[in-house]
C-alpha cells in the first residue's frame, strides 16, 4: 500500500473480512471504541450528524457495518432490532429488495447528470398524486433544504421578512430556524447555537406549540411539524392546525408543513391528510427518498411558480433530482400500499402497548404516545400529558439514558436522546416485536435497579 492509497482499516483485518478500503464494512477493525477513536481524529467528534455521538446518554456509539430488514449489525458482528430506521427515512426495512433492485438498475446509467430525468418528473408526479396540496413540486436534497427553501418562497411571495415557528419543533440546520425563544410568552427568537447570527432570527418569532398565535401583516409564514415528533410525539389538540389555518388566511400569512417525518409515515397523504388541513406549502425528505438523501417541496401552483426559472425566488441544486434517490423513492411510494399503512398502524400500535406494559409491569415510569404510525417516550412519573415542549422538558433524561443503555445491552437500539420517535417498519414482524418488548422488560428492571 502506498501513501497516496485511501488506507485501510487493518490490511490484514480487511482481506480476511472481504473487505477493501473502499469497498468497508469496518470488519478490520477491533472493536467500535476502536473504529470510533480512529473517526474522532478524522471528523469532529467522530460523528457527521451531532446525536450520532452519544453525548445525551453517555458512552461510545456502536458503527454500523451493514443493516438488513429490522436489524443492523455493528463492526464487532453484534445484530441489534433497529428503532431509529435512520431516523424514520427508512419504512420498508432495511435493504428492502424493492428499493436495493431499484438503486442497482439506476446506478449503471450513471450516478448524477446535472439533468432533467425521467425519474424525477416521476416522483414529483407521484408525490403530487398522494398528496392534493402539492400542485406542483420542486426535488432537492435534504429537509433542511427544504425547510430553508420553503422560507425563502414564501418570504419572496408575500413581500414580508417575519416567520413564525414553535418552540421544540425541528425543521434542520437552517440558520432562520435555528432559534430559542426570548424572554416572553410569544417572542423574537435568540440565536439556538454558537454561528448564527442575530440577524438571522431577527425576524423569527418563537410561540408555544398547540396554542394558535396572534398574528400580523408582518408574518410571511408559520412553519410547524403538524405531528411534533422531535419533542417526543405530541399530536396537535383537537382545533389547533384549523386555527393555525384560519389565523394565517386572515392576515395573508402562509401556512408551510415540515412534514419531512410525518410525510409518506403517517399515510399517503401525511398529517395534512390526517387532520384534513391543507398547507400552502408542505416539506419532504426521508421516506421520499428510499432511504437515500433527499427532500422536496410541494404547494399551489401559483406559490410554486415563483421559484426559478418561472419566478424571482432562486432555487438550484447541483444533486438535485439525483438519480438514485428518485430511483429508490419511487420504489419505496410503489410499495406503501393502503394495506402496508393499515399494517404498520397496527404494528405500532402493538408496540407501544407492549413497550408500557412492560415498562409497568418492571415499575419503570414511562408511557408510550402514539399517533398513527409513530410512538414516543416519556419517562418519569411526573411527566403527565406532553402537549408542548414545556412539557416535554419534564420527561426524565437520565431514566431514558438508562433504559437506552439497559436496551442496547439486551440487543435493541434505539435513538440516543430522549426526545426522538419510535420508528417501526416492515421490517419489525410479530417475532421481532414479541423480542422488543420482552428485552424492553428486562432493560427496565435493569433500569429501575440504577
Amino acid at each position: 500500500m502506498t501513501d497516496q492509497m485511501i488506507p485501510s482499516c487493518d490490511p490484514v483485518g480487511c482481506a480476511a473480512a472481504g473487505c477493501t478500503a473502499t469497498v468497508c464494512t469496518g470488519a478490520g477493525m477491533a472493536s467500535n471504541a476502536t473504529m470510533f477513536a480512529r473517526s474522532k481524529a478524522a471528523i469532529p467528534g467522530g460523528v457527521n450528524s451531532s446525536i450520532r455521538a452519544f453525548n445525551s446518554v453517555g458512552g461510545d456509539p456502536y458503527v454500523v457495518a451493514r443493516a438488513k430488514g429490522a436489524t443492523i449489525t455493528d463492526v464487532e458482528g453484534t445484530s441489534y432490532y433497529d428503532l431509529v430506521q435512520s431516523y424514520g427515512a427508512v419504512i420498508l426495512g432495511h435493504a428492502h429488495p424493492a428499493i436495493t433492485e431499484a438503486i442497482m438498475a439506476a446506478v449503471v446509467d450513471g450516478t448524477s447528470y446535472g439533468a432533467p430525468t425521467p425519474r424525477e418528473m416521476k416522483l414529483a408526479e407521484a408525490i403530487s398524486e398522494r398528496v392534493p396540496s402539492c400542485e406542483r413540486v420542486r426535488l432537492m436534497n435534504s429537509g433542511t433544504e427544504a425547510t430553508s427553501t420553503a422560507i425563502r418562497l414564501a418570504r419572496g411571495v408575500t413581500g414580508r421578512d417575519r416567520i413564525v415557528t414553535f418552540a421544540g419543533n425541528f425543521h434542520g440546520a437552517t440558520d432562520a430556524l435555528l432559534v430559542a425563544g426570548g424572554s416572553g410568552v410569544a417572542t423574537l427568537g435568540l440565536p439556538g447555537t454558537a454561528g448564527v447570527p442575530n440577524a438571522s432570527v431577527a425576524e423569527t418569532m418563537v410561540v408555544p406549540y398547540n396554542v394558535v398565535p396572534e398574528l400580523d401583516d408582518q408574518v410571511a409564514a408559520v412553519i410547524i411539524e403538524p405531528v411534533a415528533a422531535n419533542m417526543g410525539v405530541v399530536a396537535p389538540v383537537a382545533g389547533f392546525l384549523e386555527g393555525l389555518r384560519a389565523e394565517c388566511d386572515r392576515v395573508g400569512a402562509l401556512l408551510i408543513f415540515d412534514e419531512v417525518i410525518t410525510g409518506f409515515r403517517l399515510g399517503s397523504g401525511g398529517a395534512q391528510a390526517m387532520y384534513e388541513v391543507t398547507p400552502d406549502i408542505t416539506c419532504f425528505g426521508k421516506v421520499i427518498g428510499g432511504g437515500l438523501p433527499i427532500g422536496s417541496i410541494g404547494g399551489r401552483a401559483d406559490i410554486m411558480e415563483q421559484l426559478s426559472p418561472l419566478g424571482p425566488v432562486f432555487h438550484s441544486g447541483t444533486l438535485s433530482g439525483n438519480p438514485l434517490a428518485t430511483a429508490a423513492g419511487l420504489a419505496a411510494l410503489d410499495q406503501l400500499t393502503p394495506e402496508v399503512y393499515t399494517e404498520l398502524v397496527v404494528r405500532a400500535g402493538r408496540l407501544a402497548a407492549g413497550l408500557g406494559d412492560a415498562c409497568a409491569s418492571a415499575g419503570f415510569a414511562a408511557t408510550f404516545p402514539i399517533v398513527g404510525t409513530l410512538v414516543g417516550m416519556v419517562c418519569g412519573s411526573e411527566a403527565g400529558r406532553v402537549q408542548n415542549f414545556d412539557d416535554a422538558k419534564r420527561t426524565d433524561e437520565a431514566a431514558y439514558s438508562r433504559f437506552f443503555q439497559a436496551m442496547l445491552g439486551e440487543g435493541v437500539a434505539m435513538a440516543p436522546g430522549a426526545y426522538e420517535a419510535i420508528f417501526v417498519g416492515l421490517g419489525h414482524t410479530d417475532r421481532v416485536l414479541d423480542a422488543i418488548v420482552a428485552a424492553a422488560y428486562r432493560a427496565a428492571t435493569t433500569a429501575v435497579g440504577g
